[in-house]
């Protein structure tokens, strides 16, 4: 399976078993920037009691849940790793969380196209808030570049109040200022 079909299984799955979800991560940023490749799958879930056995179900059996869950310290998330058929590509499930934007980017989220599929992903906002959030622990390359280009490709279209009020919130607003002032005048 490539990568893409990955993802297209893991959404048509979500989706069968009724959980709720968002795409995020880099698969997020490049529904609203310049695409760039991954080696893995990100996605927010309300899991309920039973959901990862019903969505492994569903995938099949070439999908295997790694036994080791994690609590992501970028997230402050619960995070289990689902290995793929090809061994090199993997989905991360993250638990959405208690916290109060977490909640309100997963209200928020909206229904896409993600590689040919309707799915759920979080409003280009929330790409630029939460990779925010995760460039201040230590991803500022990647991540950073993320940001950048969402906002090069949606420009005026974004809710800059909204960013503005949740950067606040984060102590996130002067990285973002600063990756503003580093978008060149087109």
């Amino acid at each position: 399976m490539t990568s893409d079909e990955i993802v297209v299984a893991c959404i048509d799955a979500l989706e069968a078993t009724n959980i709720p979800y968002m795409v995020v991560g880099s698969l997020s940023s490049n529904l609203y920037a310049i695409p760039r490749s991954t080696q893995d799958a990100d996605f927010v879930v309300e899991l309920r009691k039973n959901s990862l056995s019903e969505l492994l179900g569903r995938l099949g059996p070439e999908f295997h849940l790694d036994p080791q869950v994690r609590f992501e310290t970028v997230t402050a998330t619960t995070r289990h790793i689902i290995n793929t058929p090809d061994g090199l590509f993997r989905v991360k499930l993250f638990q959405l969380s208690d916290a109060p934007y977490d909640h309100e980017r997963f209200a928020r989220r909206r229904r896409t196209k993600v590689l040919g599929r309707d799915a759920y992903a979080p409003t280009p906002e929330d790409v630029i808030v939460m990779k925010l959030q995760w460039s201040r622990q230590g991803r500022r390359t990647k991540d950073t570049d993320d940001v950048r280009n969402v906002i090069a490709v949606q420009g005026d279209a974004l809710d800059w109040n909204y960013i503005y009020r949740w950067c606040d919130e984060h102590g996130t607003r002067e990285l973002l200022e600063e990756i503003r002032r580093s978008i060149p005048k087109i």
